[in-house]
């Protein structure tokens, strides 16, 4: 019997080759595959972001450690001692997929669907990719080359979520000078982290009036793209198992169709023999500093606080920023929130230690990654988002023309928790 990723190898090359139907055909007939491994890889949408592909023979009279690792306990077993994982409260936060012995936790993989939505050539597919890109698949490889690499598969266009961190960097250093007044107020970020965004919703959920209206750059990339092209496709690239349970969450599922992790990626360029390295440059995106850095551990705090001072240099209440790095460390500040032991008035949380370089399917080690990311932002022409004409470009396309319209609670870079 052919192992799921075998069968997900089969699977991809029979879509680069436009003959999926057949294959799937094939393999039925031969009956070498197990069936929920084939409804896994061809209807992903309806998995959580990480799915039990096993039986749990092995451990059904051990201790259950990938319950006991999950941060939201999304993780329950049938009569049969069988892992059941809830997609409503899977948060993709991959410490189950870790603790699990016998490698039967896996994430949700979205490559076929997004191949044969380019088959189809029905709508335009823009591939979305997150600001940890730098160096992930060679010091080589520029985002000019990615996009020509991304344009070769058959993508539309890429499109770098930099430059919307750039714009939800304004949106939040804004919402900080307009609500932060004394030293007893504060404000956590939370528009990038979706495991720090899931910790607060569901666990610390008394603090969610302290967390500014924002959506994730993924998702003001994908509404954006969707406002102006709104029969677009959108897929995300990154280094993030739990962008795929945000992507899924019903207040903001409009903006992204599928996400990818680089590791797909990568698994795409194998397959295609592709090398980005090779190609031409196609230069269009034009991020700053502040959107770049978005990608490791402080990066969030270091381009609000650059902005809050080109916005308003002289404030009585200076920015005072503090970080959490890493899932458990997420889950002891906002414990320490509660009980008043965190002095900072903005607090930025990364599920991943590191921060987005140290995603689980990022390619290189978390050190080289934020190495590429500094690097990356050294490079940018513009140090912030008001140094930024493209930020103004941008906006004025999709109808902001003034900070008040930024700060509008029914636009599309605005999101309700609750």
């Amino acid at each position: 019997m052919e192992t799921f990723r075998e069968l997900y190898n089969r699977l991809v090359r029979a879509s680069l080759k436009n003959s999926l139907n057949e294959e799937i055909e094939d393999i039925k007939d031969n009956a070498k595959y197990n069936p929920r491994h084939l409804e896994c890889l061809l209807h992903p949408e309806r998995h959580a972001a990480v799915m039990h592909i096993g039986e749990c023979a092995q451990c059904r009279s051990e201790p259950s450690d990938c319950q006991a690792a999950c941060l939201f306990s999304a993780i329950k077993r049938d009569e049969n001692g069988n892992v059941i994982i809830d997609s409503t409260s899977c948060a993709g936060c991959r410490e189950c997929i870790e603790a699990c012995k016998h490698k039967l936790l896996t994430e949700r993989k979205d490559l076929i669907p997004v191949i044969e939505a380019i088959n189809k050539k029905e709508a335009p597919v823009y591939a979305m990719i997150a600001p940890a890109f730098n160096g992930q698949f060679s010091t080589e490889v520029t985002a000019g080359k990615l996009r020509a690499a991304f344009k070769k598969l058959g993508f539309f266009g890429m499109v770098e979520v930099a430059l919307f961190a750039d714009i939800l960097t304004l949106k939040e250093a804004l919402e900080f000078d307009n609500s932060i007044h004394n030293d007893k107020d504060f404000m956590l970020t939370s528009c990038c982290c979706p495991i720090w965004v899931a910790m607060i919703k569901r666990i610390y959920n008394q603090l969610i009036p302290h967390m500014p209206p924002s959506v994730s750059p993924m998702v003001a990339c994908g509404r954006a793209i969707k406002k102006i092209r709104p029969e677009a496709v959108t897929v995300f690239v990154g280094p993030c198992i739990a962008k795929k349970a945000e992507a899924r969450e019903p207040d903001i599922r409009d903006a992204v169709d599928y996400v990818l992790t680089f590791e797909e990626v990568k698994d795409l360029f194998d397959m295609t023999g592709i090398d980005p390295a090779g190609l031409e440059e196609d230069l269009r995106d034009h991020s700053s500093a502040a959107g770049r850095v978005y990608a490791r551990t402080g990066g969030v705090s270091k381009a609000v606080e650059d902005t809050l001072n080109r916005i308003s240099p002289n404030r009585k209440i200076p920015i005072s920023c503090a970080q959490a790095d890493g899932a458990k460390a997420c889950k002891q500040m906002l414990k320490e929130i509660t009980e008043g032991k965190i002095k900072a008035n903005f607090i930025e949380g990364m599920g991943c230690v590191g921060g987005c370089v140290g995603g689980p399917k990022a390619i290189i080690p978390c050190s080289e990654g934020t190495v590429h990311v500094n690097e990356y932002a050294s490079l940018a022409t513009f140090k912030t988002p008001i140094d930024n004409p493209y930020v103004v470009d941008v906006l004025e396309e999709l109808g902001f023309n003034t900070a008040d319209d930024l700060l509008n609670r029914d636009n599309i870079f605005t999101r309700r928790f609750e």
